[in-house]
């Protein structure tokens, strides 16, 4: 059930460069130092569980959404979220959406047919990744409880003003489930108040439906409660008929002399992605040419970590120079790399030159993540 996320592989080659003999071995990953970000709004509570699917086989979209904020601009590249997968049925797509708070992204000119339309997500959403869009995003599916009931539920009783409040559908079951899903093209956003959306598609009979579950509202502890002063806004849901309206899960939809709050069940980090990298001799002249693959936007450098270093793994100036190159998007940039001056009087045939070079990839707002490969170069 859902699809695996596949790690990044690391490759190298053994090759003749023109008067030295070329050989590469892998290190592996370097932690890294950098501010980091996670949010959580903590394990479900059993209260609710909310409808989220895309539109497909007959079944009209639903989007239930669950607020966040960012204090300054982050690559989001991990999300966890919590549902139900009732009844028969497999996982066929995921996809998570981000959206910023209304009256942004949306047409205030027009009359909404919902009781409000403040702190809301907008009309559309601000940014989209998809499982079935090659390099966007990969994901798989734990199962926690074999059986787990939520008290309540929406899927089919999302109506327009004034037939909003049904008080929900009742008690749901099915197996208690974490979606983890690793951004590839991770989510940089800048600092703001954001809506998360999480949909799973699910193959099968009417029935199979994903429901994203319930958190305690406000966040507390172990979650990450909002700073002093900012809004938990709590959940909504809209489908395709009420578009681009939105309704309070708690608020419009259950009701009720004092109406429930809810959260949804989710947490997001800018943890570091790893890199994929694969390395080729120079058809002329001794150096090589890194290809990486750019997780994102974000700067790429490569760089000789043993310059300055005193003892045995060390020397006093590197032995080749620093080159930086920016990646506009993800996707693969290329890096030259050669001896420089001073590199080139170690390279002869008595006394090989043993080269370390460390790969950075930075992202805006994100993690670095490292990678060290180890070159030696002989001469004849």
């Amino acid at each position: 059930m859902g699809r695996n996320c596949h790690p990044y592989a690391w490759f190298g080659r053994v090759a003749l460069l023109a008067g030295a003999l070329f050989s590469i071995s892998l290190f592996g990953s370097v932690a890294a130092q950098a501010t980091t970000f996670a949010f959580s709004t903590g394990s479900p509570d059993g209260k609710m569980a909310m409808a989220s699917r895309p539109d497909s086989g007959g079944k009209p979209e639903i989007e239930a959404a669950d607020d966040f904020v960012l204090s300054a601009q982050t690559a989001i590249t991990h999300a966890t979220f919590a549902g139900l997968l009732p009844g028969p049925g497999s996982v066929q797509d995921v996809t998570v959406e981000i959206y910023r708070v209304f009256p942004f992204d949306s047409n205030t000119s027009r009359t909404p047919v919902v009781p409000t339309r403040v702190n809301s997500p907008s009309d559309v959403d601000f940014q989209s990744r998809d499982s079935n869009s090659h390099g966007q995003l990969s994901y798989s599916v734990q199962v926690l409880s074999g059986s787990f009931t939520a008290a309540n539920s929406v899927l089919n009783g999302i109506h327009p003003s004034p037939n909003q409040t049904t008080g929900g559908e009742g008690p749901v079951t099915g197996q208690e489930v974490t979606f983890s899903v690793t951004l590839r093209n991770p989510f940089v956003l800048p600092p703001g108040h954001y809506f998360f959306v999480p949909q799973v598609q699910v193959s099968g009979p009417a029935g199979a439906n994903f429901y994203w579950l319930s958190a305690p509202h406000p966040v507390v502890s172990p979650g990450t409660p909002f700073a002093t002063g900012v809004p938990d806004l709590q959940a909504w849901i809209r489908n395709s008929a009420l578009q681009p309206d939105w309704l309070r899960v708690g608020t419009d939809i259950v009701g009720g002399s004092v109406p429930p709050l809810y959260n949804a069940s989710f947490a997001l980090d800018n943890a570091a992605l790893p890199l994929q990298s694969s390395t080729q001799p120079l058809p002329r002249g001794i150096g090589v040419r890194l290809s990486v693959r750019a997780p994102s936007a974000g700067t790429v450098q490569a760089r000789d970590p043993q310059a300055g270093k005193q003892g045995k793994n060390g020397h006093k100036s590197a032995w080749f120079n620093t080159v930086t190159v920016r990646a506009k998007h993800a996707g693969i940039v290329h890096l030259t790399v050669v001896p420089n001056a001073t590199g080139r009087k170690h390279i002869t045939s008595k006394r090989p030159l043993h080269l370390i070079v460390q790969l950075t990839f930075t992202p805006p707002g994100g993690q670095p993540s490292k990678r060290n490969i180890a070159i030696t170069w002989r001469g004849k």
